[in-house]
């Protein structure tokens, strides 16, 4: 993600977060908790244009009421204080994709939304020579076979990086570094799967994180802002003791089995996996800087969800 990329969805965090917070405390108290993350988020929406700040709270404006629709907790006041806070990156890494979080701690409930700012990208991994995608994806560590079959790839890169190439200058790097590389995974996943039959499930929980919530994309060119509700656990849309949501979110089945992994037709830089229950995800490997380095980055997004994954869109006004 490009810099000014990164800038926008930080922004997108802050309005969003700031939004919550006014609707939310015309209603009951609530509170912005104070950290290092909201400082950057709030840097970053200083230094963005009125047009794009103006962009960005319609966009924030339009679905929060949505939000609120659909998780009755949040504005049902019992007394205690609604908290609302902008996750650290790291968090992430742990495998919770949730940029703000809204807390009630005396009832024990939390949500989160996983925000978006024109992508839909769900995860953008790397492949390396040091590197364990197994032990990290879904806990099993990548076999001796793989290791020998990707360490002359990387080995490849690393001879190109010290002669300072650029990727432009690499006219065969589909045939000697993203076909083998990818048949390589392909390979690695498959025979993984043949002894491991909770790789489907550990896969998807690694993509989308240990936590359910709701993904909230902002599509500037359609002047809409879309939620997809990831309810895997079934933590989402609870009731209120006075209030029900005006909607139902039934929870998600993870899948139990690979249909199909190979790559997509006619691309050399991209495979295809599905996988029952309406699982489908698309990983295009690519050069993630402009000079070769040893290490790649999958743009990982989802192609297809099962019918139990709500979308709502929120047309901007």
């Amino acid at each position: 993600m490009s810099s000014k990329s990164n800038d926008q969805g930080r922004a997108y965090e802050y309005i969003t977060l700031v939004s919550l917070y006014t609707e939310i405390s015309k209603i009951r108290k609530a509170e912005i908790k104070q950290n290092s993350s909201l400082e950057a988020a709030k840097d970053a929406w200083d230094n963005m244009n009125q047009d794009m700040q103006h962009l960005l709270t319609v966009s924030a404006a339009s679905f929060v009421p949505e939000i609120f629709n659909l998780e009755p907790l949040i504005l049902e006041d019992d007394g205690d204080c609604v908290e609302l806070l902008i996750q650290k990156d790291c968090e992430g890494e742990k495998g919770d994709v949730r940029d703000i979080l809204i807390v009630r701690s005396g009832i024990e409930w939390e949500i989160g939304l996983s925000m978006k700012h024109n992508h839909f990208a769900v995860k953008h991994s790397r492949l390396s020579h040091k590197i364990d995608f197994g032990e990290k994806w879904y806990g099993v560590p990548c076999s001796e076979h793989y290791w020998q079959t990707v360490l002359p790839i990387f080995n490849y890169l690393q001879e190109q990086k010290s002669k300072k190439k650029a990727w432009s200058e690499l006219t065969d790097k589909a045939e000697k570094v993203y076909i083998p590389l990818l048949n390589a995974f392909i390979n690695e996943l498959r025979n993984t799967y043949a002894n491991h039959k909770e790789i489907p499930q550990k896969m998807v929980e690694y993509l989308l994180g240990e936590y359910d919530f709701y993904k909230v994309i902002s599509v500037d060119n359609k002047r809409l802002t879309q939620i997809n509700s990831f309810n895997l656990h079934g933590t989402l849309n609870k009731e209120g003791k006075r209030s029900k949501a005006s909607s139902t979110i039934p929870q998600v089945l993870l899948p139990t089995r690979i249909v199909s992994l190979d790559f997509k037709p006619d691309s050399d830089n991209t495979i295809e996996l599905y996988m029952d229950g309406g699982w489908q995800f698309s990983f295009r490997i690519h050069n993630a800087s402009t000079m070769v380095e040893p290490s790649l980055k999958f743009d990982i997004q989802i192609i297809g969800m099962p019918t139990t994954i709500v979308t709502i869109n929120c047309r901007w006004k």
